[in-house]
């Protein structure tokens, strides 16, 4: 499980493939749902790339 603030690693994503192998941080305040399909949002993975969505599998704390 994941808290706001946590860097992670991004082994797989769906949402954006090339966020794969970048760090970004989770921004949810409470566990994913059904508006997100139980993904967490990830942000400030590059300038390049917005925030993704990426299931708990797809991610490993940092």
């Amino acid at each position: 499980m994941f808290q706001a603030g946590d860097k992670v690693l991004i082994t797989s994503c769906d949402d954006d493939p090339r966020a794969v192998g970048k760090t970004g941080t989770v921004i949810d305040q409470v566990p994913p749902g059904p508006l997100t399909q139980g993904r967490w949002t990830v942000t400030g993975i590059s300038w390049l790339i917005a925030p993704v969505l990426c299931h708990t599998h797809e991610l490993r704390k940092q």
